[in-house]
């Protein structure tokens, strides 16, 4: 989208800026009885184990100075996602889940980054069967077996995890089982066929068209979780193994991905006036295609590996001020004619936390990088939460890709691996028990590699800011 579009979306920017001030009354009024927060569930006098809740986001989005390759000016998003839930828990061992989801876009257009990740309309997210039963296998222990299609949060969620800020979030039909022992020992397995989340064309997402998504055995997800909550005093452990394999179907070509992925995680939790770290670590193998192009039919010997580090303080004092440092790896393809590939694949993990927002900004991901960092949060109430952050970051392989929405790589690798640094200020304040409202700014500097690359838009220094109002019932 093109500054001209920005302007001739200013009428739905008021719209909503409208409809905020038109809710604020409202948010005091329920602010009143803070503790009381209100459920739609208390007002549908439902059956006696049939529970009901949901949210509603409203998500301004704005960018200044594209760095996509190919994109030009600035562009804006108007995102809005609602998620209803309903559940019958049936006896003290089955319940039936049902969530739908619908998320859309407005103020975009067909010069906007485009994406099945943030637009899918009224769509089945959740509808599965769950069981659980006691002392299986152990006494004191609890299992839980949900089967159809799920969403799940995995470890770290930096490999498998349901999005927060992105618009809309990966599904997958399959079953996922958890066991926990007493001690809270977990161990959980998965087989799962990922949702292709439907339509796939420009035309059809810019009308926020519906279709149902689909699953099927050409893409499946499979694997091993194990989390151990006393690896050492207060120090926690995680061991895992996930498998990835995917072909191509009669309406969807992909890079024919047989993935096995590996990895570890230790870390201590954030308690005041303590020192806590984390430490993950992947090593990723297998092969993979260079593209999706059918005539593409060459395996490449995949190996790729991931590490994050960082350690943490946090100070006494009324706002429970924490410093973080941290520094993330993830490696690049270091020839694109050596006949493999090196590029690490983050699966379905989030981004957002480690490297920024998604939806029209996806500056960073993780792959082809390396980056030191440091945080700084403060939390003045127990409603209100600010953050500062910076990131300087850099290419793992000066011949692999830009990775994320720019779509520019200089396979010389003469443009140089410096990518520049990211400034980041953000907050939230839940402003009563039902409204929570976040906003921020991400403001990206160039390096040499954008100066230098054939393909760069040559724009200047990107500024992408948001702000959000989310409404729980």
């Amino acid at each position: 989208m093109n500054t001209n579009s920005i302007k001739g979306g200013t009428k739905y920017f008021f719209l909503v800026v409208i409809c905020l001030v038109a809710i604020l009354p409202v948010s005091f009024a329920i602010a009143g009885e803070a503790d009381k927060p209100w459920r739609l569930q208390d007002s549908l006098h439902l059956p006696e184990g049939v529970t009901f809740w949901g949210q509603h986001r409203t998500q301004y989005e704005t960018i200044d100075h594209q760095f996509r390759a190919g994109s030009t000016g600035s562009d804006q998003a108007l995102f809005l996602r609602t998620f209803l839930n309903a559940q019958w828990q049936m006896n003290s061992q089955f319940k039936i889940h049902l969530e739908m989801g619908d998320a859309r876009a407005l103020l975009n257009d067909t010069g906007s980054r485009i994406s099945t990740n943030f637009i899918d309309a009224a769509e089945l997210l959740q509808g599965y069967v769950g069981w659980s039963e006691k002392n299986l296998f152990a006494e004191g222990s609890e299992s839980l077996l949900r089967a159809g299609r799920i969403t799940m949060d995995i470890g770290s969620r930096r490999l498998i995890g349901r999005n927060g800020f992105r618009n809309f979030t990966q599904a997958y039909t399959g079953l996922d089982f958890k066991w926990t022992g007493s001690d809270d020992t977990q161990i959980r397995t998965i087989f799962t066929l990922p949702i292709n989340r439907e339509p796939s064309t420009d035309r059809e997402l810019l009308s926020n068209k519906a279709e149902f998504d689909e699953e099927s055995f050409d893409e499946i997800l499979w694997g091993a979780h194990v989390a151990v909550p006393h690896l050492l005093n207060d120090i926690k452990g995680e061991l895992y193994f996930f498998g990835f394999n995917e072909n191509d179907s009669y309406n969807r070509a992909t890079r024919d991905r047989d993935l096995y992925t590996t990895g570890f995680r230790v870390y201590e939790s954030a308690e005041s006036e303590r020192f806590d770290f984390e430490w993950e670590s992947m090593i990723q193998a297998g092969t993979v295609r260079a593209s999706t192009l059918a005539s593409d039919t060459k395996d490449l010997d995949h190996l790729a590996y991931f590490t994050h580090a960082e350690g943490g303080y946090t100070f006494r004092g009324m706002w429970k001020p924490r410093l973080l440092l941290e520094y993330d790896f993830a490696s690049g393809d270091n020839d694109p004619n050596d006949g493999k590939s090196g590029g690490f694949d983050s699966l379905y993990g989030l981004n957002a936390g480690d490297w920024g927002p998604t939806d029209i900004y996806t500056a960073f991901v993780r792959s082809n990088i390396s980056s030191p960092g440091m945080r700084f949060r403060v939390k003045p109430s127990k409603n209100v939460t600010a953050d500062f952050g910076y990131r300087a970051m850099w290419l793992a392989s000066s011949k692999d890709a830009w990775q994320g929405a720019s779509g520019i790589r200089d396979v010389t690798g003469n443009s140089g691996k410096f990518l520049g640094h990211q400034v980041v200020l953000k907050g939230t304040w839940a402003l009563c028990p039902n409204i929570k409202l976040a906003g921020g700014l991400y403001y990206r500097i160039d390096g040499d590699f954008q100066e230098n690359a054939p393909t760069s838009p040559h724009a200047g220094n990107t500024l992408h800011t948001y702000f959000s109002s989310t409404f729980l019932f």
